[in-house]
């Protein structure tokens, strides 16, 4: 297939397919006419690294699943350097909830205190309430 029709297929762009061959994630052959030419593993190879991509992975990340592909497995994430892309993939992410869990205890607390300095300036006013602190509490954390 040409790239006009692999980047209708995929849902992209022919530059983008140009880019990535220029990355050499995507490798076409001319055909006699000088056109590129791909096949369907072409396609399956360019439908990893968009998943992949969707998930958040860089475009550098994506290689180690492309070159297993190209190997002849028939899912590029069962060789070694893909499972090793995971592992650091599951480790950023884990540090990330990690520091937003972080990040919402404390501005938890921020609006607790805000909350009880605001309703002791406004005599009579309603009772401070603080949404995401009353909701753990009801839910026993």
């Amino acid at each position: 297939m040409r790239i006009g029709e692999l980047a209708k297929r995929a849902g992209t762009t022919t530059r983008t397919l140009r880019y990535y061959e220029s990355r050499g994630l995507l490798r076409s052959r001319r055909a006699g006419n000088g056109y590129r030419d791909y096949d369907e593993d072409d396609l399956r190879q360019l439908r990893q690294i968009q998943t992949l991509r969707d998930f958040g992975f860089d475009l550098e990340e994506t290689r180690p699943f492309v070159d297993c592909l190209r190997s002849g497995e028939p899912a590029g994430d069962v060789c070694p350097a893909s499972l090793e892309v995971y592992r650091r993939k599951l480790a950023e992410l884990d540090a990330f909830v990690a520091r937003l869990t972080e990040v919402r205890t404390t501005l938890g607390a921020r609006l607790a205190a805000a909350e009880l300095a605001a309703g002791a300036r406004v005599p009579g006013g309603p009772p401070p309430r603080c949404e995401l602190i009353d909701d753990d509490l009801e839910d026993g954390r």
